[in-house]
């Protein structure tokens, strides 16, 4: 059995105060909840004071992306050292908004995809189609293909320990969301490409859904066969929405 994981991408939100209330709020409400894993992805810059206010509770850090290079003059950008010194488990890879709004390309996916495993840190690897591609047929191909990228380079080893997520682009903040049918079919197609390669690996690797989770709909698509969970965008940022997703994670 895989265990759902529910995580909160923060994206560009939050404030010093803000983040001390929703946490407060989700570790009062989340301290009895198990069988789901959680976790959050603040913004880089509060990081470290989110580590400090999770420390002992059930609730895990991750970072939002990574630079592929280790050190140097690489202004502005965060090393995965540095990520894994502050605390984190988790990082995502390739999100749809680093793709189409700061070009990263298949290949600086993997890189950053490779410096994050070889740090012993779990990455996310987002994969997802825009509204032209699925409308022209090209969802399945242009998945496979992001996947492939990885699985190509890095082998289909680089899959274990690992979590991919898969977000429609055209879900993504609009509030319309892929029918539970819709999502479980693209997971499905993620798992029988991964099972292509290797079927023991593909049966454990967690796939979770990422187009606009939320408070109503969490349920009904964790129990899709192939849905482990969610990564969830504004649904987050709000103790009860959040807090509801993850119990929803436990009820499958």
């Amino acid at each position: 059995m895989r265990q759902l994981l529910v995580a909160g991408n923060w994206k560009m939100n939050g404030s010093q105060s803000s983040i001390a209330e929703l946490l407060s709020g989700l570790k009062a409400q989340l301290s009895g909840v198990s069988g789901v894993n959680v976790a959050v992805c603040p913004s880089a810059v509060f990081l470290d004071r989110v580590g400090d206010l999770i420390d002992g509770s059930n609730i895990e850090l991750g970072a939002q992306t990574v630079s592929e290079f280790d050190s140097g003059a690489y202004t502005g950008e965060n090393s995965v050292s540095m990520l894994k010194e502050l605390g984190c488990r988790y990082v995502i890879v390739g999100h749809s908004e680093r793709r189409s709004l700061f070009g990263e390309t298949d290949a600086q996916v993997v890189a950053k995809y490779q410096a994050v495993r070889e740090a012993g840190l779990t990455p996310i690897l987002c994969v997802g189609e825009t509204l032209e591609e699925r409308e022209q047929g090209r969802a399945q191909e242009v998945i496979a293909s992001q996947l492939g990228a990885v699985l190509d380079a890095l082998g289909v080893e680089a899959l274990e320990q690992a979590v991919v997520a898969y977000e429609p682009v055209w879900a993504i903040g609009t509030g319309k969301t892929a029918t539970p049918d819709q999502a479980q079919e693209v997971h499905g197609q993620i798992r029988a490409q991964v099972a292509q390669n290797d079927a023991a690996i593909a049966e454990q690797l967690l796939i979770l859904y990422g187009g606009s989770v939320n408070a109503g709909n969490a349920e009904t698509l964790f129990s899709m066969a192939d849905i482990d969970g969610g990564l969830v965008g504004g649904a987050s940022l709000k103790v009860e929405d959040f807090v509801t997703i993850c119990r929803a994670a436990t009820n499958q």
